[in-house]
């Protein structure tokens, strides 16, 4: 693969090692990288370069990550992955609807940031695939589920979390966006009645995939579709 043909990576992070340690393992997994550790660089360096990825945190000098997000998404869909030391900003930024592609909370694993850039990757740089339907195939007019030669039926309420998982994979949803989705009526209900709804989904789709799983949980956050990964899933 020629250098111009690999994936450039743009890290913004302001703490040293921990960005060369991310550039570290991103190298050796085969991607371009570039580190900005001032955000008032970011955007301009983003317009002229053009990084397939920005990995983003959250808290930075000279310009803060919500509104580098905010300024790469007016003009571009560049995929974003944002970094936060802290879980409930990730609630806060998941209701803020900027537009990110994931989101991870520091202490993260550099070998779990590789495989969720692998996976954003995967679907922007490879639109043929991320195009597919992938293991299931879903009949809004039925509630019904197929995968191959099986199929299951769900509720109303279970095939509208799954539709919304399953049309954006690989997002993050938190509790609260999925009850928005769900509960157009606006009612209120626990986190862990959306919590319930996905335990009996599981359960049905471990008949159409039973050596998959294809909702997963995300401490603190909520949940996301994702039908294949690098790594076990969580």
């Amino acid at each position: 693969m020629h250098e111009q043909d690999t994936p450039l990576i743009l890290i913004v992070e302001d703490e040293p090692r921990l960005a060369l340690l991310v550039a570290d393992y991103l190298r050796a997994a085969g991607y371009r990288v570039h580190h900005l550790a001032d955000g008032s660089q970011v955007v301009e360096w983003a317009q002229r370069e053009h990084p397939d990825l920005v990995l983003l945190d959250l808290m930075l000098p000279g310009k803060d990550g919500l509104t580098i997000c905010r300024e790469i998404r007016a003009e571009s869909q560049t995929p974003i992955i944002m970094t936060t030391a802290r879980v409930d900003e990730i609630d806060r930024l998941l209701g803020l609807e900027l537009g990110a592609d994931d989101y991870v909370c520091k202490p993260y694993s550099p070998r779990e940031l590789v495989a969720r850039v692998k996976a954003v990757l995967r679907r922007t740089l490879t639109p043929e695939r991320s195009s597919e339907p992938g293991p299931l195939s879903l009949q809004s007019d039925q509630l019904r589920v197929r995968s191959g030669n099986r199929e299951i039926e769900l509720t109303a309420v279970e095939f509208a979390l799954l539709e919304t998982l399953h049309g954006s994979p690989g997002r993050i949803f938190s509790r609260d966006r999925l009850m928005d989705r769900i509960y157009r009526d606006h009612r209120v209900v626990s986190d862990r009645t959306i919590d319930s709804h996905v335990k009996k989904l599981r359960r049905k789709l471990s008949e159409l995939l039973p050596d998959q799983e294809v909702i997963h949980s995300v401490y603190g956050v909520g949940y996301r579709y994702e039908a294949s990964t690098d790594e076990p899933p969580p």
